[in-house]
């Protein structure tokens, strides 16, 4: 029934803002580019940006986690480009590490770097 994780969308309140964030942060230009959404091709997965951010808590929702390659690498890189440190990096077991950062409009980005997740 389930098919994989296809996107994970996060609330913004200043959409151009948030757009040119990701775009430094991403390396990537979005996709998707609308006045009611943005949406961003990140390893065949979409990270998108939504406006419409009435009645939603930031971090309030579970946190999806984005695979990467080099966790210290990604984690320092999201941390210059202007996000702050949520849950440091830690080792959780089976060589898998984990961390999370807010990006500047308080969303939860969760990061993993684990040997054991192929996209297939």
């Amino acid at each position: 029934m389930f098919l994989g994780l296809r996107s994970a969308i996060y609330p913004v309140d200043d959409l151009a803002a948030a757009k040119a964030w990701y775009e430094r942060a991403l390396g990537v230009k979005p996709y998707f580019d609308e006045p009611f959404y943005v949406g961003f091709n990140v390893g065949g997965f979409e990270l998108g940006l939504d406006p419409d951010a009435k009645g939603v808590v930031r971090g309030a929702r579970p946190i999806a986690y984005w695979g990467v390659s080099d966790i210290d690498a990604a984690h320092a890189k999201l941390l210059v480009q202007g996000a702050k440190a949520d849950a440091t990096i830690q080792e959780v077991g089976g060589d898998i590490r984990v961390a999370s950062v807010r990006d500047p409009c308080g969303n939860v980005l969760g990061l993993i770097e684990s040997p054991h997740f192929k996209v297939a």
